[in-house]
């Protein structure tokens, strides 16, 4: 849903209470005496030893390093539970299912979860009544309070937790500088071009799936475009896909915009060229328009 009505309403929750988003996350579970071994020989983060209760930053890479999934891990005992952007809940579930071979471990389909943000979220969650929720992750937007709600409805949180749509959401997640897989980074994404890989992947691990590409990038190597944030010069709101041009030359592409009460101006995310520098000017075209914006270095905010 783009809105329950006001989006500068919803948009202030975010950043001044607490508001509930649904539907942009799902939640895998993986569990049994083999689960951690399983996970730790795929996934770009060290989970030997991960503590119960402790919520990491991970990757789900291709044979050839390149991104599958974002995910948020967490360990409870013999299960660990994966979060990841909607979208690709199916696609994790069939990845580690091709690898499930010989081990004592379940793969559970995709379980929807509640995003809860705002500065008023570890309230909200301290205030809850036992059993409304299985879990509440904690996992950070940018300087924002989010945690992760396992086994919830909406309609068992307080009353002035605010619903939140996509338009207010989207415009917090870019401000944030947190790119969602399948719509800012895809399966063609090399982790490195989606941003700083330090608390997502392990450089002193055992072997990992896609492990040589990140590890060849890491230690002599570059790549030639990054996410960077976009802040437009003009009340435009060029669709996504949109060229990023500089010298009547394409550098980039618009891949999420959205308006931001808090820059002040229309924003967006992009893949651009590495020359492009932070601070640069660029134009955006797109068949029936063009703007103004300035490079930016993120989070936006």
């Amino acid at each position: 849903m783009d809105s329950y009505g006001d989006v500068t309403g919803e948009y202030q929750a975010l950043h001044r209470s607490a508001g509930v988003v649904d539907g942009a996350h799902v939640l895998v579970r993986v569990a049994g005496p083999d689960a951690e071994t399983f996970l730790d020989s795929l996934l770009s983060q060290d989970l030997g030893g991960l503590a119960d209760g402790t919520v990491v930053r991970s990757l789900l890479l291709g044979p050839r390093g390149k991104l599958r999934a974002l995910l948020w891990v967490v360990r409870f005992g013999d299960e660990f539970l994966l979060v990841s952007d909607a979208a690709t809940g199916p696609s994790v579930v069939e990845d580690l299912a091709r690898f499930k071979l010989r081990v004592q471990l379940e793969i559970g389909e995709p379980e929807p979860v509640l995003d809860l943000i705002g500065p008023d979220s570890a309230a909200v969650v301290d205030g809850l009544d036992e059993g409304t929720v299985e879990r509440a992750i904690p996992a950070p937007l940018g300087v924002l309070s989010r945690y992760f709600l396992v086994g919830a409805s909406a309609d068992d949180l307080a009353t002035d937790v605010r619903p939140v749509g996509r338009l207010a959401s989207t415009a917090v997640r870019v401000e944030m500088g947190e790119p969602a897989m399948g719509r800012d980074v895809d399966e063609s994404t090399i982790p490195q071009e989606a941003g700083d890989v330090a608390e997502s992947v392990s450089f002193t691990k055992g072997c990992y799936l896609g492990q040589e590409l990140v590890a060849r990038i890491d230690s002599r190597g570059h790549v030639n475009r990054h996410l960077r944030g976009l802040v437009l010069t003009e009340n435009a709101l060029p669709p996504d896909g949109a060229e990023i041009v500089v010298d009547d030359a394409p550098v980039g592409t618009i891949t999420s915009v959205s308006e931001s009460l808090t820059v002040g101006a229309p924003i967006g995310l992009g893949l651009i060229r590495r020359e492009v520098e932070p601070g640069s000017p660029v134009e955006i075209r797109w068949p029936t328009g063009n703007a103004q914006a300035e490079v930016r270095t993120l989070p936006l905010v």
